[in-house]
């Protein structure tokens, strides 16, 4: 059997560690071969190849990024996308397809699997952490523990000028990584896109903490919105599955606290840097394990299917429920956290 293996949407730490024990049950356990495909959902398309075997995925387990390369394609959009995927797959004689992505790159993999036929299992990546039926995405720890970080970097320099400083962290429609981030690095606000936010309320906040003697940190996802307005975007473009491109709402939310309040207040992004870099020991255990399951419901020919993190287990779901809805950040969850706000 010959297996092709592809990482789709945007890159997070743990990627490879996917990748090398996919690679490496497959080989050692299966007798499998197998081929990866460059640039996510564009590889199948147009046949786009690069060799895979033990001796290439050796020394990428601490890597990050992928060495597979990535892109937010979407053949579902393309002409004849899904006949040319058929085409390029029989080509290369590939007999299964392991895809690694998130929302958009598994939702085409259970449209191929559900509709068309194509085999196909899925696992699990967003840093975000926003997909459903898995307690647990890999990269999503790493970019918490980079925002973390950051958090408390900024702690010192807010102090020593008793300023505000905004960090705007990623977060599209899920505030995972600012909630988590906020609440390790004891942020005085945490805004979410889950629940609009008011300035005015942001801003006595911010005062408060000031009368207090200390600095204010506000952590804001990039998909926060004001309740009183629309989302902040760079600019109007949008990718091939239609997502527009987020990040502005930190620079525009200093601005606004720096008007209101008269205290000088800067804005930090973090922006890819959540991204890139070693993954973390939790996520590169818990991409391994991902991997070395989606090779076995390979063997088992249980296509459709996603592996995803139960409690302590690797379980099966069905892709398409799997992607069905988001994984938000429960109101009462958030209410928590309040206490420490202002």
């Amino acid at each position: 059997m010959r297996v092709g293996v592809l990482t789709g949407g945007g890159d997070c730490p743990g990627l490879n560690a996917v990748i090398r024990a996919v690679v490496r049950k497959g080989v050692q356990e299966y007798d499998y071969d197998f081929i990866g495909f460059r640039d996510g959902w564009r590889g199948p398309l147009e046949g786009v190849t690069v060799p895979l075997s033990v001796p290439a995925v050796r020394g990428i387990l601490p890597r990050g990024g992928t060495i597979l390369g990535s892109s937010r394609t979407n053949p579902l959009k393309a002409e004849h996308g899904v006949r040319r995927i058929r085409d390029n797959l029989g080509r290369y004689e590939v007999d299964a397809l392991v895809t690694i992505g998130g929302e958009d790159t598994l939702g085409v993999a259970a449209t191929l699997s559900d509709e068309h036929g194509i085999p196909c299992v899925g696992v699990p990546k967003t840093i975000d952490n926003d997909l459903s039926a898995t307690d647990y995405t890999f990269g999503f720890d790493t970019a918490v523990g980079i925002a973390t970080e950051a958090i408390d970097r900024l702690h010192t320099t807010a102090e020593s000028h008793m300023r505000v400083l905004v960090v705007e962290v990623m977060g599209r429609h899920a505030g995972w990584i600012a909630l988590h981030s906020g609440l390790a690095g004891g942020a005085n606000v945490i805004l979410i896109p889950e629940q609009r936010f008011h300035t005015d309320r942001v801003c006595a906040w911010v005062t408060s903490r000031f009368r207090s003697s200390y600095a204010p940190i506000v952590v804001v996802a990039e998909g926060a919105v004001p309740a009183q307005g629309e989302m902040v975007l760079k600019d109007g473009s949008k990718d091939s599955f239609g997502h527009v491109r987020l990040s502005g709402v930190g620079e525009w939310l200093a601005k606004e606290i720096e008007r209101r309040t008269g205290k000088e207040a800067r804005a930090t992004v973090l922006g890819h840097v959540q991204r890139g870099g070693t993954p973390s020991a939790f996520d590169r255990w818990l991409a391994t394990r991902f991997g070395l399951h989606a090779i076995d419901a390979v063997h088992d020919g249980d296509f459709g299917k996603m592996v995803a993190l139960n409690g302590t287990g690797i379980v099966r779901v069905p892709i398409a429920e799997a992607v069905a809805r988001l994984k938000t950040v429960d109101p009462a969850l958030y209410a928590e956290a309040g206490v420490f706000f202002g």
